[in-house]
């Protein structure tokens, strides 16, 4: 029996009932898909993903990786080979590689949705598919050779990695001391050690093609003086795509990790014996700025993969509790010959069932949604509103490390707390497949920038460099919905005031921001509170949704037929999320006001 169950009624509920996506479908640019083809793809991946795809996943987590160190070869199980077969040979990969390639068109919403299946499924199965995703940006960025390059990683199937952080740089990618020196032909030659690449080698296809950044000759210091090149695995022909000889890139270890053990993250080592030969993309030394292509579909990915990962264990949970009998109930705890009851209902498990319900629904709902912004910002460029596109593209910019941040750090502890707790001591063992789960997680909330990394990101250039303008712009449009009044008024003005407490907060951090230019210690009292920042509008977002559809639930009801339990779902799990968890943000706003910089003045002795 698989480990997977898709819940496709819920993304189909917030694809169309929430989010209205089928308005976007149709017509350009994705007259390829309508609503029909939308759910027949949907209902094709979940079999797929419940299937062929979820089939390896514990094989490749115990057998992992085989690493032949004397020719930087990694070798995966079979089982998870022939997984990955049946997602490239279901031409899945068309989503993301450029149209022109021979890509399809679809609204993101619709490709996150798919994504979310797969990435719950078997996780290492879209990692190591994100060669169409680098491909799209090479043909995007590159010159007319290396949208030849873009070309031959589509057709020939071939992987793709993106080459940041070095062993002594870690986050500070400006640290970075990996060197690029310019040949006669025009190639460049790279030297340096590249640490945590994921999918840096496998076999599942004949070449990779290593994103890399490094400094150019002559290069500044900090990340301006970076630049990003394409550096294969193998050289070939740019015509035919024919391999030739080996370039100097080799990988020289494979990590032993906590989890997610099929995917390989490999440390590699360039132009030590021989050059690693590369290509400056777009000829133009820009390589943070290209790179950011590549790291913000990482980020929804890492937040997607997490949430999907949530879901996945909520099921598990949930299909446990109603089967798993042990002790009374509580009513008549104390009659000993009271019938046992399914542990379902336990006051604690159906409080902690609603936990994981209302955070795993509520989170899918903001991937979906930062999705349809995504829809949106390229119906408003075709359209030639270039103003709205720019407001749509930083609100995008503000949702994705809430997305990362924020749906990772809540999936994992969640995971953890409620989902592997619903088992008890089962939850432990390897029986079930919890205890993956949890392992597989963790790498989320460091995938991509750490939570507090997330956090800064989100405060200081989302909020503070932004001028705060995307942030005005949605707590405009969860206040409208606030005042809207009607249905569920009571949590609707628990919105509104959690609301307040938010904009006092965002207020107070950028007050101490600004103060920090005369009296520099003060900067320390926001980095001690951007994290808590960031999780606060997490949760703002997640109960301003979960709220919308219980508004949607609640007009579906006299109609519902055998959905009426789904709907019954909305309005209860809303309504416990709001009077559970929004009161965290009152204290969080008095937590923020009273912080000092005490802690900062502790001897690193005293810890």
């Amino acid at each position: 029996m698989s480990h997977y169950l898709a819940n496709l009624r819920d993304i189909e509920f917030c694809l169309f009932d929430l989010l209205g996506r089928e308005k976007v479908m149709g017509t350009a640019p994705y007259g390829e898909v309508d609503r029909d083809t939308a759910m027949g793809m949907l209902e094709e991946m979940k079999r797929l993903c419940e299937n062929d795809l979820a089939a390896s996943f514990v094989e490749g987590d115990r057998i992992g990786t085989n690493f032949n160190k004397a020719t930087g070869d990694v070798k995966l199980p079979e089982s998870f080979k022939k997984s990955y077969k049946a997602y490239i040979d279901g031409e899945w990969w068309r989503l993301d590689a450029p149209v022109d390639l021979g890509g399809m068109k679809v609204p993101p919403s619709v490709r996150w949705a798919i994504a979310e299946m797969v990435l719950g499924s078997n996780p290492s199965i879209h990692i190591y598919a994100s060669g169409y995703a680098f491909a799209q940006v090479a043909y995007v960025l590159g010159t007319e050779p290396q949208k030849q390059i873009a070309k031959l990683m589509v057709d020939k199937h071939w992987g793709a990695t993106m080459q940041l952080t070095e062993p002594d740089a870690g986050s500070d990618v400006g640290a970075g001391r990996s060197k690029a020196v310019q040949q006669p032909d025009g190639t460049w030659h790279i030297t340096g050690t590249k640490r945590f690449i994921t999918s840096g080698d496998a076999d599942l296809y004949e070449n990779i093609v290593h994103f890399t950044l490094a400094r150019r000759e002559g290069g500044g210091p900090g990340t301006k003086g970076l630049s990003l090149f394409l550096i294969p695995k193998f050289m070939f022909d740019l015509e035919t795509g024919e391999l030739g000889k080996r370039n100097g890139v080799y990988v020289t270890n494979v990590e032993h990790k906590m989890g997610l053990n099929v995917s390989s993250t490999c440390e590699i080592n360039l132009g030590e014996n021989e050059p690693a030969v590369g290509y400056l993309l777009g000829e133009v030394h820009e390589g943070i700025a290209q790179m950011f292509k590549v790291i913000e579909f990482a980020r929804m990915m890492v937040g997607t993969k997490a949430i999907a990962t949530l879901s996945a264990g909520y099921q598990q949970a949930l299909s446990y509790a109603k089967t798993r009998v042990q002790g009374g109930d509580m009513k008549v705890m104390n009659d000993k010959a009271s019938p046992r009851v399914e542990i379902i209902r336990h006051p604690d498990v159906r409080r902690s069932l609603m936990v994981q319900k209302s955070y795993s629904e509520g989170m899918r709902a903001l991937v979906l949604y930062t999705a349809s912004i995504q829809d949106e910002i390229e119906l408003a460029i075709q359209a030639g509103n270039k103003e709205h596109a720019e407001d749509l593209e930083k609100l995008n910019d503000l949702l994705l490390p809430v997305v990362k941040g924020y749906g990772s750090e809540k999936s994992w502890t969640l995971l953890g707390t409620e989902s592997l707790q619903t088992f008890g001591g089962s939850g432990f063992t390897q029986d079930w497949p919890l205890e993956q789960y949890v392992r597989d997680a963790k790498i989320d909330t460091l995938y991509e920038g750490t939570t507090a990394i997330q956090g800064l990101d989100f405060f200081f250039r989302k909020i503070v460099k932004d001028g705060g303008r995307a942030i005005g712009l949605l707590g405009k449009e969860i206040k409208a919905f606030a005042e809207t009044g009607g249905v569920h008024t009571a949590e609707k003005e628990a919105l509104l005031k959690s609301l307040g407490d938010l904009n006092a907060i965002i207020a107070t951090l950028v007050a101490l921001a600004m103060e920090s230019q005369t009296d520099a210690e003060k900067i320390y009292t926001v980095g001690l509170n951007t994290s808590r920042c960031l999780m606060a509008v997490g949760d703002i977002i997640t109960a301003w949704l979960l709220l919308r559809q219980a508004d949607i639930a609640l007009e579906k009801i006299p109609t519902a037929g055998k959905d009426l339990e789904f709907y019954n779902g909305k309005i209860a799990s809303a309504k416990f999320f709001v009077t559970n968890y929004l009161p965290h943000i009152t204290a969080d706003r008095k937590i923020i006001e009273a912080t000092d910089n005490s802690i900062m003045n502790i001897s690193d002795a005293a810890f």
